[in-house]
């Protein structure tokens, strides 16, 4: 059990050190967070925004492994590669908008 914990870690480790957007995203998540704070909003808000942060750190997380394989095996260009790469930031890109359309519903009432 414990080296999955440590295994979990290291990858959390690789995906902070290889992703500048893993990085991006979690500095937008803790600002989203500290807004909340400021903006005391409901529990119920906080784990909706967690959920969704979590989910666009998944799949960002994800995203990177899939990168990594597609690297080790094709490290040139290839088509087909350059598809399943392209799919798998599209995965980020739609997690990452509904993440933001939940931050409007969520925050707009507070902001306006």
């Amino acid at each position: 059990m414990l080296n999955g914990f440590r295994y979990a870690f290291r990858g959390l480790t690789v995906a902070w050190m290889k992703g500048k957007h893993f990085k991006i995203e979690v500095l937008s998540a803790l600002i989203v967070l500290v807004g909340g704070l400021f903006l005391q909003l409901s529990t119920m808000d906080f784990m909706v925004l967690i959920l969704v942060i979590s989910s666009v750190l998944a799949t960002e997380t994800f995203n990177t492994a899939l990168e990594e394989l597609c690297d080790k095996f094709e490290p040139s260009h290839d088509p087909h590669i350059a598809k399943i790469k392209d799919l798998s930031a599209a995965a980020v890109l739609v997690t990452s908008l509904g993440a933001a359309g939940v931050g409007i519903i969520i925050f707009a009432p507070h902001i306006w």
